[in-house]
């Protein structure tokens, strides 16, 4: 009975610790910058990376979900979003664009067992410096700082742009959108996937989800989420789209993903050793935000968006044409 009591208290101690913690040390988005220092900081303190690896996204668990490990299950999101998006029997050397490469665990995946050459860019210098150390030479991977809201590259630069859950970061998303397809060769193909609303075009949010939405976007920077349906269309309202933009759910395929990202630190407590208070107390705080978004995808509130779109053979008078429409929007 006193083991019960004792380990109660604790857990209570925790939650309530964490509560504390998730109230008063949001990260609210304020600009890019802000988007920046909460990853130069998740970076440089290596606890994410010790308990996420090499991949901060979520993992692919199968349809219906199996039990997996949750670093293999990351690896093998990147394996299944290549089959998913028609790029496994692209010629060696096809050149790729990784938006929001994190430390290059999926630009690695793509060069090694694929071929590809990869360029990642991030807005967090420590996640390009920490990606350098983690590539060896022989892969053709290469890492920058850039913004995705005003690539650097010229237009129709690469054959693949592919990009994990950065739209959520990015304030403008008919802006984001744009940029995606501008630095794809006409032909080239457009793969993302990203943490998305239900569209509450058809089905308005209520006072609670709206109060989930809130905590939601100021925990981790995120300015808003686009719905699956309002992101395919701004793809197609660039006029660079060949036809239509192809989409899908994996809401069920990534939700282990959820507790499983905390059960790591149950399961492998020698991270809170290692990295001391200050490990423990950052991971104790993301536990409230990581149970919400289980929460939100759970209910449907949030989903898993998967878009493929192909770039067509547009002239620059028609870049130019949807970029006007694009900053009028």
């Amino acid at each position: 009975m006193n083991v019960i009591l004792i380990t109660s208290g604790i857990l209570f101690g925790l939650l309530a610790l964490a509560l504390i913690l998730y109230l008063t040390t949001a990260r609210r988005y304020q600009s890019s910058e802000s988007v920046a220092n909460s990853y130069d900081e998740w970076t440089e303190d290596g606890i994410l990376e010790f308990y996420w690896g090499e991949h901060i996204h979520l993992g692919h668990y199968g349809s219906p979900p199996q039990r997996k490990d949750f670093l293999e299950a990351k690896a093998d999101f990147v394996r299944e979003m290549v089959r998913w998006g028609g790029l496994e029997n692209l010629p060696q050397g096809t050149t790729v664009l990784d938006v929001g490469c994190g430390i290059g665990g999926s630009s690695r995946i793509l060069a090694r067992e694929y071929g590809f050459s990869v360029t990642g860019i991030t807005i967090s210098p420590q996640q390009v410096k920490r990606a350098q150390e983690l590539t060896p030479e022989e892969v053709d991977a290469k890492f920058q700082v850039d913004d995705a809201m005003s690539l650097s590259f010229p237009d129709g630069s690469f054959d693949v742009v592919w990009s994990i859950e950065a739209g959520p970061h990015m304030p403008d998303k008919a802006g984001f959108a744009k940029e995606l397809i501008r630095v794809l060769k006409p032909g080239g193909i457009l793969v993302v996937a990203d943490w998305n609303q239900r569209d509450a075009r058809q089905k308005p949010l209520n006072f609670w989800e709206r109060i989930v939405m809130k905590q939601l976007l100021d925990q981790w920077s995120h300015p808003e989420f686009a719905s699956i349906e309002g992101f395919s269309e701004l793809l197609e309202e660039t006029g660079l789209v060949e036809g239509s933009v192809t989409t899908d759910d994996w809401t069920e395929e990534t939700l282990p993903s959820w507790i499983d990202s905390i059960w790591q630190g149950i399961i492998r407590p020698q991270g809170w050793l290692k990295y001391g208070v200050s490990g423990f107390v950052k991971s104790v705080r993301e536990v409230p935000t990581i149970l919400l978004m289980r929460l939100a995808f759970g209910a449907g509130l949030c989903r898993f968006g998967m878009f493929r779109a192909v770039r067509g053979e547009s002239s620059p008078e028609l870049v130019e044409t949807a970029s006007s429409q694009t900053a009028k929007n």
